[in-house]
């Protein structure tokens, strides 16, 4: 019986991680108290996505800002007449005060007693330490071998910009009768609800003064069936409801009616691991480690993910997320590498993203090579995708397909325009709408439709992402122009050197003869043999003559397009990072 150990039980006696001085007055400034800053110390058990242990944190780390997956437990204690314990956090909790939730929702702790998996000890036991430090239940009166372990859900949930909750958690079933001596410092208020009042609860015909813990609300209408209720009391049956499956619920912020957004680099931070840990298992799945590290090179030289994190954060402002988003948009953003690396060989830039280009540092044959590679292996990744039914394979492989083909005739336009004297702007809308736009199209389509959105939806979405894609690509052609190098991670200036028909060489060249005209056109498509300051002279042509003002101006009306297919979805915790992702296009040039 664990319960001997834990007579005489203190807050300090569990492991815990030091916090560091600006977060102890973080948690003051949010109302915690001295106990609540010691429970917000203890360490919890960082996991993988398989409940795989791969470090510890403090309580509070993993719950502030990004947060980080870690382990977590419910309980669902029934009494003798199979009536459910429910009880309200007290308004003093950091996270989620208020609420109310199952019979005691927390996490086993690292050390060897709550890491230990078997038979779910571990968390078994961490439950009996909980129960008595927030119900006061004498860990005499409870045994490890009266809880039945009976499923694990994995999920998130945003109280605000600050907080959240990154969970595998196991779920405990109990009936045990028990003496209570509620905590007020952790619980305010306790219920015995049957499964009829706990419905009544859950549609809303029963105001018990708060809502209803997102997570609970996950268990009770998501995972806990007519027959759980029936089974409590009856070993056979508990054990005949253990599924060995992890449900993923996805992000269930939309479940707290007062939930807060996140921004958007906030918003990516709780998924980017995530993609990049499938995007490396994938390129680094070869045993050819000069062709895997070719693959990894400009993966490793950082970026923001925006294409990973995507459909995830479509999925979760539209429908319901799931980790099948993380798949596709692992998927797109192996292909955009795929992009960059034979970009650059065709644009002959040797740096990107302030490292050598792959075809500089591994040598032409294998980087083409690594792309060919990076586009095979994108699709695999795409059609082993989790929550991806059979019969939508086809259709998925398909959009994709039709995506990088798009990409490929955007590219290949692009490469003739360098060649063509007559550029429309009409021309360039096409190449771009291809090269970049229709990744953040398809980021956005697919992301809606494996989220479960209807097809007015979808289209919005689309709508939105060829709208951000075009401002994207309008900015980043700015971005060459009025950035150094060093900003940039690859030569400033180099489109123009190369000859490079952006939206303002088009306006710049159809404007009516003048010096500054002469300056843009001297070093136009001159390459290498430009010399910097000739193409700092054609750089001050294209301000001169209002062409970046223009291009600028074309952002801008793409912007305003992106913002009204956002206003036109229902208001969701996750649409700040939506609006935060449109307006960052512009806001790269300050």
């Amino acid at each position: 019986m664990y319960g001997d150990d834990l007579a005489g039980y203190k807050i300090a006696d569990v492991p815990s991680v030091e916090i560091d001085a600006n977060l102890q007055q973080m948690l003051r400034e949010n109302s915690a108290d001295d106990e609540q800053i010691s429970l917000m110390s203890e360490a919890v058990i960082v996991v993988d996505e398989n409940d795989q242990q791969i470090g510890h944190a403090s309580k509070v780390s993993a719950h502030y800002q990004a947060g980080m997956l870690h382990r977590a437990f419910s309980v669902l204690l029934f009494d003798k007449n199979r009536k459910l314990l429910l009880q309200k956090r007290a308004s003093d909790k950091v996270t989620f005060p208020g609420v109310w939730a199952n019979s005691c929702c927390s996490h086993p702790l690292h050390s060897d007693e709550e890491s230990n998996l078997d038979n779910a000890i571990g968390v078994k036991r961490a439950a009996i330490r909980k129960l008595h430090q927030e119900l006061g239940i004498n860990p005499n009166e409870l045994d490890v071998k009266d809880f039945h372990f009976v499923t694990k859900m994995m999920y998130s949930a945003r109280m605000d910009e600050d907080w959240i909750e990154r969970e595998i958690d196991h779920i405990l079933v109990i009936q045990a009768d028990v003496n209570v001596s509620i905590n007020t410092n952790e619980v305010s208020e306790i219920m015995w609800v049957s499964q009829e009042e706990l419905d009544s609860i859950l549609i809303g015909e029963k105001d018990v003064g708060g809502e209803i813990a997102p997570w609970f609300r996950c268990i009770a209408s998501r995972v806990m069936t007519d027959e759980w209720w029936d089974s409590v009391g009856d070993e056979d049956k508990l054990l005949k409801l253990r599924d060995g499956v992890i449900h993923d619920m996805g992000d269930v912020s939309h479940m707290l009616t007062y939930a807060k957004g996140a921004g958007l680099s906030t918003s990516i931070g709780e998924v980017k691991s995530l993609v990049e840990q499938r995007i490396s298992d994938s390129l680094c799945a070869s045993k050819h480690s000069r062709l895997s590290n070719a693959m990894m090179h400009l993966i490793e030289g950082g970026g923001k993910r925006l294409r990973a994190t995507l459909p995830w954060l479509v999925g979760k402002a539209v429908g319901n997320s799931h980790s099948g988003l993380l798949d596709v948009g692992s998927a797109i953003e192996i292909v955009h590498n795929f992009t960059l690396v034979h970009d650059d060989i065709m644009d002959d830039d040797d740096t990107r993203r302030g490292l050598n280009a792959v075809h500089i540092e591994y040598g032409l044959p294998t980087a083409i090579n690594a792309g060919d590679a990076m586009l095979a292996i994108a699709f695999e990744r795409l059609v082993g995708a989790k929550g991806l039914e059979h019969k939508d394979v086809g259709p998925m492989v398909n959009r994709l397909a039709w995506m990088v083909r798009r990409v490929s005739e955007g590219q290949q336009l692009d490469i003739e325009f360098e060649d063509r004297i007559a550029v429309s702007e009409d021309d360039y809308f096409e190449m771009i709408e291809g090269k970049t736009a229709v990744m953040f199209l398809t980021c956005a389509e697919v992301g809606a439709r494996m989220s479960g959105a209807d097809d007015e939806t979808i289209q919005c979405m689309a709508d939105w992402g060829l709208a951000v894609g075009l401002c994207f690509q309008l900015m980043d052609d700015l971005i060459d122009v009025l950035s150094d190098s060093n900003t940039l991670g690859k030569p400033a200036g180099s489109d123009l050197a190369q000859g490079k028909r952006t939206l303002m060489v088009i306006h710049a060249l159809s404007q009516p003869k003048s010096p500054a005209l002469d300056d843009l056109k001297a070093v136009l498509g001159k390459g290498e043999s430009a010399t910097q300051s000739e193409i700092d002279l054609g750089l001050a042509a294209l301000k001169n003559i209002g062409s970046v003002d223009y291009a600028r101006k074309k952002a801008e009306m793409y912007h305003k397009k992106a913002h009204a297919c956002l206003d036109r979805l229902p208001d969701s915790p996750a649409l700040l990072a939506l609006r935060e992702l449109t307006d960052y296009q512009l806001n790269r040039i300050s």
